[in-house]
């Protein structure tokens, strides 16, 4: 399998290629006022409102660097209500591949509440990557529906953003 590697403060995680519709540059999003942190917000792509999750404010708990490096890449996501839609994960340093094999990770040994959707580890000659599951992005705190073309966030008690 192959996996696309970046990096949050010096440590590397990677995502499923398969899972990957296409990686684009940085854009400039519409903010949801009142949506958690992680959430940068929503932008138009191919006509299609898509939102974006900060997967640097969400494992580090601060916004991605404007970097050259820095990329939306937008992925295949199953949500809440078993429907496919197109989210948007920012990230810096997405910059390589991998090839490995699903038996080449290994359990983290840690699951931590909140966090599930950081996965099993594997090794490479520069140290630890930890994988990241798609499907658990985000964090069971937004819950999405698609009603015709327009997205709609739900904060945890279900109220609309």
């Amino acid at each position: 399998m192959l996996f696309l590697v970046f990096e949050i403060d010096n440590e590397r995680y990677c995502l499923e290629v398969s899972r990957i519709i296409e990686i684009t540059p940085i854009v400039i999003f519409r903010e949801l006022p009142h949506a958690p942190a992680y959430i940068s917000g929503v932008f138009n792509y191919r006509g299609v409102v898509v939102p974006v999750v900060d997967l640097s404010m969400l494992i580090a708990g601060r916004p991605s660097r404007p970097l050259f490096s820095t990329r939306i890449i937008l992925v295949d996501y199953v949500g809440g209500d078993n429907i496919h839609h197109t989210i948007g994960l920012l990230t810096e340093k997405a910059t390589e591949t991998i090839s490995r094999r699903e038996e080449d990770f290994q359990p983290s040994g840690v699951v931590v509440e909140g966090a599930e959707y950081l996965g099993d580890v594997i090794f490479d000659e520069s140290g630890m990557i930890q994988r990241v599951r798609i499907e658990k992005l985000p964090p069971d705190t937004i819950k999405d529906y698609q009603r015709g073309r327009r997205f709609i966030a739900l904060k945890e008690n279900n109220d609309l953003l």
